[in-house]
């Protein structure tokens, strides 16, 4: 295959459990790393005592009481995955990234300069597995060689556990992955839905007709069959993009900090966002290249499987410079940065979105979306904060807030559960619309304090609420209580409580909860 045909020889490089390896665990743990409450990386050992990818944090700590559990942090996975590229750069001058823990590189010429694929997948695994062997990951590595970067990332991930590399000869990753089960294109949804057809191979996939195949599953159903077939999901571009797309910005003073330099990586972004849309384009690589004052030279290609958005560029420059201005002092630069540079390295047309009446993408998701990233490059992407609901008995527990950029901000709208039934105790909705934690006093008509039983009897029907106001206030309905015994076998974190629903007579709904015998408020209904 060629070019022509949407293919490029590509090698892709696999380093297995990296958000583990990054988070400092070795081999031998038994750990996880949780993201979103979830799940997102499993080490061996852990794996052995019953935890999957997609566990919740506490059915993780039931199965491994003993589990190390460490936060997903996307700026960490990428800043340290500058020590397995750093080791690349010899071998290769053209680098391309996707996310951590994968690289990936055309092998035209690295392959004819170490005399064949064979040698230059050798000379690649030994150079990777010095760095991960280094960290406590040793044969965590995969190496492949195929037409095309999704054949060639398939024969890494089998390599993981195999081990040694795979060099499929040209021509021949059809038949390789024709076996391979559908649920390795990475789509949910599709692959949902082409094994209750029945259609369980990427064989299968690729024998239907291109018509059926568009008629029934539309563009994305195109490009994951061109996968199926052994082809990238695009055709490659044999022309260069337009030079006048490229932005640059000197730094002067030079920048030696992460946060200046992505703050100016902001403006480019903007920029170049700009210029794509006038020209009706969009990318789906770009070539970041960052300069310093002593010609020191730091160059990456990104890629992306949709088009690159102002928040995602700036993550990669952010994520690129920090692995190297932070990364082990030898690979440190000697001097400051005062040239970055963006330059799209493939271009397409944009193909807009679709923009729905009810629950659908609109104009002011795109434009939230800008204002997040314009913030996040200002004070990191960790400052910024959005709030999701977890699962939780009380109001103030289902509530958090979580860094914006570890969630998915369309989950709900494509209907994604983020909590799981059963709570017991929990209030029925709806929960209340303002959080306060103060404390008052729940008395019944003679005056005297409301108590609740073991049993959850109260002691008299609650007559006033006193401490929310300067005066007692009426309660002219009220229902509960629900009670709470959670955490029964931690003696630190057993808490025993009882909530109440108060309709008071100024028109105004409280939710009152009572431990120890005190009475607190601890939310306000609209």
């Amino acid at each position: 295959m060629s070019p022509a045909d949407g293919v490029v020889r590509t090698l892709v490089v696999v380093c297995a459990h990296w958000p583990l390896v990054a988070a400092g665990s070795s081999s031998t743990d038994a750990a996880v790393v949780i993201g979103a409450g979830r799940v997102v990386a499993v080490s061996p050992r852990a794996r052995a005592e019953g935890i999957e990818l997609g566990h919740r944090r506490r059915e993780a700590q039931r199965r491994c009481p003993s589990v190390v559990v460490h936060e997903a942090d996307p700026d960490r996975d990428a800043r340290l995955f500058h020590l397995v590229t750093s080791v690349l750069e010899p071998i290769t001058a053209r680098i391309e990234l996707s996310t951590p823990g994968v690289v990936a590189f055309p092998t035209r010429g690295p392959s004819r300069r170490l005399g064949g694929d064979a040698a230059l997948a050798d000379a690649v695994a030994r150079a990777v597995d010095g760095v991960m062997t280094g960290m406590g990951w040793p044969g965590s590595v995969g190496v492949g060689i195929a037409d095309g970067r999704f054949a060639a990332e398939q024969v890494a991930a089998q390599m993981v556990v195999h081990g040694g590399v795979g060099v499929l000869d040209p021509g021949t990753s059809p038949a390789f992955l024709a076996p391979q089960p559908v649920t390795v294109l990475g789509r949910d949804e599709l692959t949902e839905v082409l094994l209750r057809l029945g259609i369980t191979t990427l064989g299968a996939f690729a024998a239907l007709p291109v018509a059926d195949v568009a008629a029934r599953f539309g563009p994305e159903g195109l490009l994951a069959r061109r996968l199926a077939a052994g082809l990238d999901d695009h055709i490659p571009q044999v022309a260069a993009p337009p030079p006048h797309l490229m932005v640059t910005a000197e730094l002067d003073p030079p920048v030696d900090r992460v946060d200046r330099a992505a703050f100016v990586a902001k403006g480019l972004a903007e920029q170049l966002h700009e210029m794509l849309a006038a020209d009706g384009l969009s990318c789906t690589r770009v070539h970041i290249a960052a300069e310093t004052e002593t010609g020191e030279c730091n160059e990456r290609v990104w890629r992306q499987g949709d088009a690159f958005g102002v928040g995602a560029l700036i993550d990669r420059v952010r994520w690129q410079l920090d692995g190297w201005l932070a990364g082990p002092a030898l690979l440190r630069p000697t001097s400051g940065i005062c040239r970055l540079t963006l330059l799209p390295d493939e271009v397409g047309p944009a193909r807009g979105r679709q923009l729905g009446f009810w629950g659908g993408e609109t104009a002011a998701d795109e434009r939230a979306r800008r204002a997040l990233a314009r913030v996040q490059g200002i004070v990191g992407a960790a400052a910024v904060t959005v709030p999701e609901v977890r699962g939780g008995r009380g109001p103030g527990e289902r509530i958090v807030r979580v860094p914006a950029a570890t969630t998915d901000p369309d989950a709900s709208r494509r209907g994604r559960a983020t909590e799981s039934p059963p709570w017991p105790g929990r209030v029925p909705a709806p929960s209340p619309a303002l959080l306060v934690d103060r404390p008052v006093q729940v008395r019944d008509t003679t005056g005297r304090p409301v108590s609740v039983s073991g049993r959850g009897v109260l002691s008299a029907p609650p007559a006033d609420l006193v401490g929310a106001a300067s005066r007692p206030i009426g309660v002219a309905a009220w229902a509960g209580p629900w009670l709470l015994d959670e955490r029964w076998w931690d003696p630190t974190g057993h808490r025993r409580r009882a909530r109440l629903q108060l309709l008071l007579t100024d028109g105004r709904a409280v939710l009152v909860a009572c431990e120890h015998q005190q009475w607190s408020i601890e939310g306000w209904y609209d």
